[in-house]
């Protein structure tokens, strides 16, 4: 009975899984989900950023901080990777449909970063332009 008690423990405390984990999205699916839309993503219950998609696997991403950064993103076996004007190393990432929406895994460190899309984090995302002069 103790071993039935600390293996359901041992379960309990694993984090969560997304409901389709082993189902990562084709280039295809994530395409349709995203193209026209303004995702905001979440971190450990607080905003992290958002990125607007548009056509031709366009995107521009933020930190919320009014900078934004222009960039496209494509294909690399199962990863989404994506290249930003400002840094031109891929960051790839796999991604899933959970019970609340998308859940990215950056894929070049898994360990450090999971986001989920989140739909209400009190932020707008704000492109203030280019910074002129010094």
């Amino acid at each position: 009975m103790k071993h039935i008690a600390l293996t359901l423990s041992l379960l309990l405390a694993l984090p969560a899984l997304p409901a389709a984990a082993q189902d990562l999205m084709t280039a295809e699916e994530f395409d349709a989900y995203t193209r026209g839309k303004t995702l905001f993503y979440g971190r450990n219950g607080s905003a992290y950023g958002a990125e607007a998609y548009h056509g031709n696997r366009r995107v521009e991403w933020s930190f919320l901080d009014g900078e934004c950064r222009a960039g496209e993103w494509y294909q690399d076996g199962e990863l989404i990777c994506f290249v930003y004007e400002d840094n031109p190393d891929p960051q790839c990432w796999s991604f899933s449909r959970g019970t609340g929406g998308l859940i990215a895994r950056f894929e070049n460190d898994p360990q450090t970063t999971e986001l989920y899309e989140a739909r209400d984090v009190g932020e707008e995302m704000l492109c203030l332009g280019p910074k002129v002069g010094v």
